[in-house]
């Protein structure tokens, strides 16, 4: 069935934005769908089937998922490579890559998290277990590589004590270990876009960090149609993208279709909690000089938002810190720039009504929160700041949208809004319980427009749509996380049948 045009979708009882006009929105519909919309809604029985059907058998309807940040090639290759995720000391992440696989003459880890080990990095360390062989370990925020002495040789970096190299250096090295064959990282992607749909994705935004333009040109000439997706450019492009007319919603160039478009100018303005880079108010614990990174100041800022709003481009800022939160809400009310701030993860409380204010979305990931809950009790236990607002930012009117970073959380939309909802995984109790936020919300955040701008279901509305065993609205959180999607279909067309 895959990859058929669906024309009638029958007895699904609606779950998501939409339900909330119809007239009885606990009883099974059928829909009509043409040209990649819906055309009708009613009550099973009352239209007449035509084209493919999907028989919802009683299933639970919703718009299509979208995860709003994903580095798509990094996230690709990630299922190559060793996982460290569960390593709780440097010397167990070195001796795990001691024994680990050497792949086209290195090793390369991901996933770790240093924040809570007992004992540091080093080059020596990493030396002793690794050998000749250049190996590579990167964090699970991205923000720092940690490289044995054969790897700084490889890559013609003077080697540190510690062995990690940190934010733009650590950037350069994952663009290079990413830089693999086009036709092989081509096909990662085509496997990972699969799997994303066998989830319900039907659209993504790709933030990975190099020219953007070019591999989805030829992903489209190759004949990509699994998702949607939005693709960014980074400020060290800006220059080539303004020359080349690249404008914000337009269609990849050569492409037959809308799927693949030109989305926002990414610009990364500060560190992150587990590297100790995200730029706070308050010092980090036991370094009083330690108040992160401004990784670009805040004029170059505004001048680099100013230039992409004048060609076309909206903005999508890191910005993790309280300190860079600040400033890049600045940079939105100096230019009247569009789009994003991505993370949003430690907030000032005067700061919060402000995205709406300025209409600045909040893109946000769930699973971090989870992910960086002792960290962010241990590290930032001094800052004043709120750690990842949610409920304040829905509150204040904020439009959030969702989504998983990947890798740095995999990308898994029920996933985001289980740890949304509950604020807990693991039987553990819930975190900042405060900041829980509704279901509704949560699957609002999970579409193309977000929480205050959903897809809905409804006539006219595109047919991206997804099919699920359980309602989402009563689910609990083990339930909402291991989700069963039945049927995933993009304009009409089914992208995943169970």
């Amino acid at each position: 069935m895959i990859d058929e045009i669906a024309g009638f979708v029958r007895a699904v009882r609606v779950a998501g934005p939409g339900r909330e006009f119809l007239p009885t929105p606990d009883e099974p519909v059928d829909l009509v769908l043409a040209e990649g919309r819906i055309v009708d809604i009613a009550p099973t029985g009352n239209l007449r089937p035509r084209g493919l059907v999907i028989d919802g058998e009683g299933g639970w309807l919703l718009p299509g998922l979208w995860d709003h940040h994903v580095h798509v090639v990094q996230w690709a290759l990630t299922a190559g490579r060793v996982a460290l995720g569960d390593v709780a000391s440097a010397g167990e992440a070195a001796a795990v890559m001691g024994r680990a696989e050497v792949r086209d003459g290195r090793r390369i880890g991901v996933g770790f998290r240093d924040g809570l080990w007992p004992d540091e990095p080093s080059l020596t360390s990493l030396d002793a277990t690794t050998g000749e062989v250049p190996t590579y370990l990167v964090n699970a925020d991205v923000h720092s590589v940690w490289m044995n002495s054969a790897a700084f040789r490889r890559e013609g970096f003077e080697p540190s004590a510690s062995g990690v190299l940190r934010e733009e250096d650590a950037f350069e090295i994952s663009r290079r270990i990413n830089a693999v064959d086009p036709e092989a990282g081509d096909r990662a992607v085509e496997r990972m876009t699969r799997a994303a749909a066998a989830r319900g994705v039907v659209g993504l935004v790709d933030l990975d960090m190099t020219w953007n333009d070019e591999p989805w040109q030829r992903r489209v000439a190759r004949g990509f149609d699994t998702l949607r997706v939005s693709y960014g450019t980074y400020p060290q492009h800006l220059d080539r993208a303004i020359a080349e007319g690249l404008r914000t919603g337009d269609p990849v160039r050569g492409a037959g279709n809308d799927l693949v478009r030109v989305g926002p100018l990414k610009a990364i303005t500060d560190g992150s909690l587990g590297t100790r880079t995200a730029a706070c108010a308050h010092h980090y614990p036991g370094d009083s000089e330690n108040h992160g990174l401004l990784t670009i100041p805040p004029d170059q800022l505004v001048e680099l938002m100013t230039r992409a709003t004048a060609a076309g481009l909206e903005c999508a800022i890191h910005a993790i810190g309280d300190v860079a939160n600040a400033h890049a809400l600045d940079a939105y009310a100096r230019t009247g720039a569009t789009g994003t701030i991505e993370h949003a993860q430690l907030v000032a409380h005067a700061d919060i009504p402000r995205f709406a204010r300025l209409g600045v979305i909040a893109s946000v990931q769930p699973e971090h929160a989870l992910d960086d809950r002792d960290m962010t009790d241990a590290i930032w236990a001094e800052q004043s700041a709120q750690p990842y607002p949610l409920r304040a930012l829905a509150d204040s009117g904020a439009n959030l949208r969702f989504g998983s970073d990947a890798p740095v959380a995999p990308l898994d939309p029920w996933a985001a809004m289980a740890s949304a909802v509950f604020r807990t995984r693991d039987g553990r109790d819930a975190w900042q319980p405060h900041q829980r936020i509704d279901i509704d919300t949560a699957i609002a955040a999970s579409t193309a427009g977000g929480s205050t701008a959903p897809a809905e279901i409804a006539p006219g509305a595109r047919a991206d749509l997804v099919v699920v065993d359980v309602d989402p609205r009563s689910a609990d959180e083990r339930a909402l996380r291991a989700m069963s999607v039945r049927t995933t279909l993009l304009a009409g067309r089914v992208t995943h049948a169970s």
